[in-house]
């Protein structure tokens, strides 16, 4: 077995090789990514830093695809081991990976998470569907008149939208392009509501480029504002605004129970039962992506993943279920838990 100091010595010399490697060795594991997996993975991290000869991993809060360039980078100690992500890895983030000598990469689906419109607890609860959503928020939208066509987005407040929704100024706080949640909400929330429009579902398959312009492109008015990756910031703002709405994860308002509250989306409130039962549609998996060159490389890596993929870690009545992550079934729990120990790489089959 080589000494730690010796392999930290070994990935230097190696990546050396290609010029990438630009600093010193490094004793702890590097995470970034996902503000929405940041703090189940940093409850696991101080679990795992807690362990005899192992420090706390250090994890930055980046955003999916900020997190995902980063790791993309390359191979070498100056680059992180861990990416979380809010959503799959995409198919030219893959590729970018490759391209930069990130090759051998194993892809870990740790549990799901809704994502939610969310406003200050005083507030009154907002009822809405996806086609409102994205009627409130897309930068244009179809004609108001019932031509086939798109207009810019005329709606000023909620009740412009429907006669059904409160009569104030549309103002959603939400996360930017950079971010999983971001991307989530868009795929999630105005794709599907866009498709309640039969000139638009058709465009999907005769005009694709028209489609995703027309299902897929955010306001930039000032009636959705992007907030950061910030997601504390976006809860002060709607405790100081009853009329502001935010858009962040389930596992978030969760943790801020006392302060804000989701609105209901086609009939069911985000919870975490109505999540785990598949009656919350909007609702996504959560990921994790690790080097399988810095494993046993980087000390702590695997102790990571095994800490992270038990049964009281990520289980039904695990701490991170305790924390707002829905676990997925125990079938698929198991599978991910053996690609783990396994260190399985993916191939990329399946990306978009």
């Amino acid at each position: 077995m080589l000494s730690k100091t010796l392999k930290l010595t070994v990935l230097a010399t190696a990546v050396a090789a290609t010029g990438a490697y630009a600093s010193a060795g490094r004793d702890y594991i590097s995470i970034v990514g996902s503000s929405t997996v940041y703090p189940f993975a940093t409850v696991v991290a101080e679990k795992v830093g807690k362990a005899k000869g192992i420090k706390t991993p250090k994890i930055e809060s980046t955003g999916t695809g900020g997190g995902m360039k980063l790791f993309c980078n390359g191979i070498g100690v100056e680059h992180p081991d861990i990416s979380n992500a809010s959503r799959r890895i995409k198919q030219g983030e893959f590729e970018t990976c490759q391209k930069n000598g990130v090759t051998n990469i194993v892809e870990m689906k740790v549990g799901y998470d809704g994502i939610v419109l969310a406003n200050a607890k005083a507030a009154p609860l907002m009822k809405i569907s996806r086609k409102d959503l994205y009627l409130a928020l897309s930068k244009e939208v179809p004609d108001p008149t019932g031509a086939p066509k798109m207009v810019p987005n005329p709606y000023k407040t909620w009740k412009d939208v429907s006669k059904d929704l409160p009569d104030t100024k549309i103002e959603v706080l939400g996360p930017p392009p950079t971010s999983g949640t971001r991307d989530a909400f868009v795929e999630l929330v105005m794709e599907e509501g866009c498709k309640k429009f039969d000139f638009i579902k058709a465009m999907e398959k005769e005009n694709k480029d028209g489609f995703k312009k027309a299902c897929m492109t955010v306001r930039e008015d000032g009636a959705y504002v992007e907030a950061g990756e910030n997601d504390n910031l976006i809860v002060q703002k709607l405790a100081a605004n009853k009329n502001a709405f935010g858009v962040f994860g389930f596992s978030f308002l969760d943790q801020n129970a006392d302060k804000v509250k989701g609105s209901e989306v086609e009939g069911a409130l985000p919870t975490f039962e109505n999540i785990a039962a598949g009656a919350y549609k909007v609702s996504r998996p959560l990921y994790f992506y690790v080097k399988k060159a810095h494993v046993d490389v980087i000390p702590g890596i695997r102790e990571y993943l095994t800490e992270f993929t038990s049964d009281k870690a990520w289980g039904k009545d695990g701490y991170l279920a305790e924390k707002g992550m829905i676990p997925m079934p125990e079938a698929e729990r198991k599978q991910f838990a053996a690609d783990a120990q396994q260190l399985k790489v993916m191939t990329g089959e399946g990306l978009h």
